[in-house]
């Protein structure tokens, strides 16, 4: 039963990384794309074309499966560890968030799928760090557990954020000049 289990954590742990893999990625060649949409034709159509291509391509064959699999593999791994602490439920919190959010760059995918457009480059950009934010949560309280107080813990998430977004408003600053 125990090596049972942590075969099982292994897998768990190899599918989360191949899903926040296309989790990073998938936004921006959303950004990308959407940058495309504003370029004159010919451009347009054949950047569209390749980006369309390769964001199929990275969601359907690598994003979408490891999503299944990373909820599959720690599904199983909960039932053979039979536990649920406290730090285990704070987890899954941020674990419905992050899915919540997957859920979200499947929407703007079968948007731009179909040539929709709604958000500015600089709106993905902003979007696409917020994996970042739910790997730092995720792994802070699977690594830390009880040693971390909620308070402390939600402070600092608060202050990486916050540093995060500044990085960003900087970064557009210097690609403006």
């Amino acid at each position: 039963m125990q090596a049972t289990y942590f075969y099982v954590k292994a897998l768990h742990i190899i599918f989360i990384v191949t899903w926040f893999a296309g989790m990073f990625y998938i936004p921006r060649l959303f950004i990308y794309n959407t940058e495309a949409n504003e370029r004159p034709e010919p451009a347009r159509s054949i950047l569209q074309q390749q980006f369309g291509i390769m964001i199929k391509r990275l969601w359907l064959g690598i994003t979408w499966p490891s999503a299944i699999l990373t909820l599959i593999f720690g599904t199983w791994m909960g039932l053979l560890y039979g536990s649920m602490q406290q730090w285990l439920w704070i987890k899954l919190g941020f674990v419905a968030g992050l899915y919540a959010y997957f859920f979200t760059l499947q929407k703007i995918y079968s948007q731009q799928q179909k040539g929709i457009f709604k958000f500015t480059s600089q709106q993905l950009r902003i979007w696409n760090e917020i994996a970042t934010i739910f790997l730092v949560a995720i792994v802070m309280i699977v690594s830390v557990k009880q040693s971390m107080s909620l308070v402390w813990g939600l402070l600092g998430l608060m202050f990486f954020i916050v540093i995060l977004m500044s990085a960003i408003k900087i970064y557009k600053l210097l690609r403006k000049k």
